[in-house]
């Protein structure tokens, strides 16, 4: 029998509780990683990103020897006694990795839904004005956008007509906010359509519309006589 393969570097996999992290993070989950690894985050999302990666290893090691097993029974191999043992011990493998994934998933969910319930109950200033990445994102909307999930592996995705990037926990995040919706008549996996409501307007214009002071008073040129009243 062939050696066992071996495991490569551990990589993110996709985990079910990917969309909500992000959402409740405002990160997708490679900048989450990255900011926790440079110290950037909070004592609550540095424990979330810490067992959202060992989640996310525990998922590898179920996709390990779920894909041994189908290369195991797919018919490359004879059938004979070391064969049936060897799915045997990948099976006790896979029902043990399975188990561990588990645990991790609930070690996640633990520190996950106080900072959703924080995030839910957190007040809102309608008239704040936005973040630049808020901001980007709804302009991006506003030329044109569809919500799009992976039939395969369910990931969703945001495509816009300006081929500017917004993640889906950045959408998540704005439609909390009540500044976009997205028109669930049309099927998620051929698009949903994505567009600003009064309030996400609003607020882009908000950000976008220059002050009546700044306006009304332009700054003197370098050299310049002063401006008497009389």
């Amino acid at each position: 029998m062939p050696p066992d393969p071996a495991r490569g570097p551990v990589r993110r996999a996709v985990s079910s509780l990917d969309p909500r992290v992000e959402a409740a993070t405002g990160h997708d989950v490679d900048t989450l990683w990255d900011h926790r690894d440079r110290g950037l985050l909070d004592e609550a999302q540095t424990l979330l990103a810490d067992r959202h990666r060992a989640l996310a290893q525990a998922e590898t090691a179920v996709t390990f020897y779920r894909t041994l097993l189908h290369r195991l029974s797919n018919g490359e191999f004879p059938v004979d006694a070391p064969l049936f043992e060897r799915i045997s011990r990948t099976v006790d493998q896979l029902e043990g990795a399975a188990t561990a994934r588990d645990a991790a998933e609930h070690l996640v969910l633990a520190v996950l839904e106080p900072i959703e319930a924080t995030a839910r109950t957190a007040p809102s200033d309608p008239q704040a004005p936005l973040a630049a990445a808020d901001q980007a994102a709804l302009l991006a909307i506003a030329r044109g956008a569809k919500l799009h999930q992976h039939l395969l592996t369910g990931q969703m995705s945001v495509a816009t007509a300006s081929g500017a990037r917004v993640s889906y926990a950045r959408l998540q995040q704005l439609e909390a906010g009540g500044l976009v919706s997205r028109d669930a008549g049309h099927p998620i996996h051929a698009g949903q359509p994505i567009a600003l409501t009064e309030a996400g307007r609003a607020a882009l214009g908000r950000r976008t519309r220059p002050t009546a002071e700044t306006s009304a008073t332009p700054a003197r040129r370098p050299g310049a006589f002063p401006t008497h009243r009389r």
